[in-house]
């Protein structure tokens, strides 16, 4: 694909969305991240435009699950693309705590599903409007990720229940979102499920034990890697509702069986 692509990234500042960006980047495409942390995210602004000189790299401080924030993100990256092309919902939390539902805070369970799947539902409507303003097509030109878990993903996933079932929730937005975009006559958008597959970033990592730390940290991918074989899918996607992966499911269940021998000697 040779046609240069505006492109939305939320939760931009760090881990995959980071790298996504930096890729996205490297082959002439204009980029607006958002995040909650506003230092965090100028410091990513800036390692950025020192990593790719001639990038156009954009940024503004959003909380995902913030309704009036949403909209102000939208408007912003108009303001600064003129198209959007990939609108990306990368943003979302695991909680504080892997734990039983139980032995969690409020205000924890709260905050994950807000993040995880209002924030996802709200952003997916802002991308929506913006797309419909555009010029129009009979099949799809602009596209929307969403990261949620299949039935699978979220049995084999370690985290506690708020996070496993916000993203079960997400997935079905992205189903659901799909349906109504057909039943609308809305032909110029797809709405897609993204599977980064196990990616190697602080949320990962986020109180695991030693043992569980380890076997991550073996089985786990870089988000640069990640980024590298995602970002020409994402820049090439066609249809209206697909599932787009890092690998195949058999190839990440082949790597965590040759992993499970080094972590036992290891042990």
């Amino acid at each position: 694909m040779s046609d240069t692509l505006g492109v939305v990234i939320t939760g931009g500042s760090k881990g995959l969305g980071y790298a996504l960006a930096a890729e996205f980047l490297a082959v002439g495409d204009t980029v607006v991240l958002c995040g909650r942390d506003v230092q965090r995210l100028e410091d990513a602004l800036h390692a950025l435009r020192r990593a790719v000189p001639n990038g156009k790299v954009y940024g503004i401080g959003c909380d995902v699950g913030d309704p009036a924030g949403a909209q102000v993100l939208a408007e912003f990256a108009v303001a600064k693309l003129g198209r959007i092309d990939r609108w990306i919902n990368n943003a979302g939390t695991a909680g504080m705590l892997k734990r039983p539902l139980w032995e969690l805070h409020a205000d924890d369970i709260l905050a994950t599903c807000t993040t995880n799947l209002t924030g996802t539902a709200i952003m997916c409507a802002e991308a929506v409007k913006v797309m419909q303003r555009q010029p129009a097509s009979a099949t799809p030109r602009y596209h929307i990720f969403n990261m949620g878990f299949s039935l699978f993903g979220a049995s084999f996933s370690r985290s506690a229940v708020p996070h496993k079932a916000s993203k079960r929730g997400v997935a079905e937005v992205t189903h659901f979102l799909s349906k109504e975009l057909k039943a609308a006559g809305i032909t110029s958008i797809g709405v897609h499920e993204l599977s980064p597959g196990l990616v190697l970033t602080d949320l990962l990592l986020q109180d695991a034990s030693g043992e569980i730390r380890q076997f991550l940290q073996i089985i786990a991918e870089k988000p640069e890697k990640v980024a590298a074989a995602l970002v020409p899918k994402l820049r090439s996607i066609k249809g209206r509702n697909t599932c787009l992966r890092y690998e195949p499911l058999a190839s990440m269940l082949f790597r965590i069986a040759l992993a499970l021998p080094r972590l036992l000697r290891n042990a």
